[in-house]
């Protein structure tokens, strides 16, 4: 497998590369020259008890074929999920009436980010391993990307690692998880202001050519590929363990990554109806899904905080195929974009596009509403990322839909006060969460400031790499 840009400059790479590299030199996402078919064995489905690494590796191989051997990437995705505390990795659970729950929450961190960055974590040692060399890994973090790549990544040696997260707009226990991992290898950085303003100084750096290849910088943010097919997988689990012939995703939406893995198993011949892009009151991409056209405007910090971003990195890669994978095209369209705040699509593609996707708005009445009514209804818990997801799928749900799955994005006990808000009293803290509050933390805060970050970013590098 190859892999091209989706601005049509960058060097084709192969599948090695593209993990260390991230961000392609021309400041496009990588995406795979083509698209494999799922396998007779993927589509079959693997009923049973702790089946779900099979399943990954099944659908995965296409995309690694060349760079490892096939029972060497068997044995990191075996893995890569031991450590889940649930045997099936991604259970489901049945609410009624076609509405089902994908809980993607029982890796280490609690979140769905930890699905692809404990593969991603050792796929990374493998290859740095292999070539002798190290990287710097730069991200910037809503929530829980941030937590689940440094317990990917610490106290590897090859790594060092700089998480970006906006102060004071990530849950408490979101910071916690990340500032109080005591790694000589991990190093966390509040930034004044916004996850677009995180993510803007790291796409800044990675477009340094310089800097980038000085401080040897490398990306686990879902602008990496290898996240986005990490993360396929579970699609093709949901449809096949439970013989789902018809079925539509409700998904609780920020950076994008996500959905577009789903977008992606279908590109591979996953069965899928219609996927609903469900966003709080940050509802740039329910612009988008809605009318074709989107506008920049301000970010509204909400209870749902991963999902408090107006530029969605991942939407590139959907573009890119919406262009017919013209590179040059995406590439304009996304630099007007940028220089303008606005964007829209032609009509005839915004018309083909909602044959598939919806855009969905929900509010924090309703997502208050929408964690009390499922407990209310079932003794069940979830997160408010959750809840944006689940609202979504009631609004756009018709009796005549097939299944329609929830993806459950966080453990609920990270948004605690979300949670007391609806239905009086927090979720209990599993033992993870609850041993934060006695930790130290360590933590650097820095203006939005590039020149102030790089500076930091190559401090970190200088003391651990020389």
């Amino acid at each position: 497998m190859k892999y091209i840009s989706t601005r049509g400059r960058a060097p084709v790479l192969d599948f090695g590369d593209v993990l260390l590299a991230g961000l392609a030199a021309d400041g496009g996402l990588y995406v795979p020259d083509r698209w494999p078919e799922l396998s007779v064995e993927a589509l079959s489905g693997h009923p049973g008890r702790g089946d779900y690494a099979d399943l990954a590796a099944e659908v995965m191989w296409p995309f690694v074929d060349g760079a490892y051997t096939r029972d060497r990437f068997d044995e990191l995705v075996r893995d890569a999920y031991a450590g889940f505390d649930h045997p099936d990795v991604v259970p489901m659970v049945e609410l009624g009436d076609g509405l089902w729950l994908m809980e993607l929450f029982h890796g280490p961190t609690l979140a769905f980010k930890d699905i692809a960055l404990q593969l991603v974590g050792r796929l990374f040692d493998e290859e740095l391993s292999r070539r002798s060399e190290r990287v710097t890994i730069v991200g910037a973090t809503s929530g829980d990307t941030g937590a689940a790549a440094i317990e990917a990544v610490r106290d590897r040696e090859n790594i060092q690692i700089v998480i970006l997260h906006p102060h004071g707009r990530v849950s408490e226990m979101q910071r916690r998880q990340m500032t109080t991992v005591d790694s000589a290898n991990v190093h966390n950085v509040a930034i004044e202001g916004t996850f677009d303003d995180c993510q803007d100084l790291v796409k800044a750096m990675f477009g340094d050519a310089e800097f980038r290849a000085k401080q040897r910088l490398s990306a686990v943010n879902s602008i990496n590929w290898a996240r986005v097919m990490a993360q396929t997988v579970y699609y093709v689990a949901a449809a096949t363990r439970y013989g789902l012939e018809r079925v539509s995703f409700s998904v609780p939406t920020g950076n994008f990554g996500n959905v577009l893995a789903g977008h992606v198993a279908r590109q591979m011949g996953l069965p899928v109806d219609r996927f609903i892009v469900a966003s709080n009151r940050n509802d740039i991409l329910t612009q988008f899904f809605t009318t074709g056209s989107m506008a920049i405007s301000e970010v509204h910090p909400t209870m749902s905080p991963s999902m408090d971003i107006q530029v969605s990195s991942n939407l590139e890669r959907l573009l890119f195929e919406l262009l017919d994978r013209d590179g040059i095209r995406t590439a304009k369209l996304l630099e007007d974009f940028r220089a303008t705040g606005e964007m829209r699509i032609d009509p005839r593609i915004s018309v083909e596009l909602n044959q598939n996707w919806s855009g969905v708005r929900v509010d924090e009445d309703e997502t208050t509403a929408a964690i009390a009514e499922l407990f209310r209804d079932t003794g069940m818990i979830v997160d408010p990322h959750t809840a944006v997801g689940l609202a979504a799928a009631r609004h756009t749900r018709r009796d005549a839909d097939g299944a329609m799955v929830v993806m459950a994005t966080a453990h609920p006990a990270k948004f605690g006060d979300a949670v007391e808000a609806a239905i009086g009293s927090p979720a209990p803290l599993p033992p993870a969460l609850a041993e934060l509050a006695d930790r130290t933390e360590r933590c650097e805060r820095l203006p939005n400031d590039l020149r102030a970050v790089k500076a930091h970013v190559a401090q970190c590098s200088a003391r651990a790499f020389g």
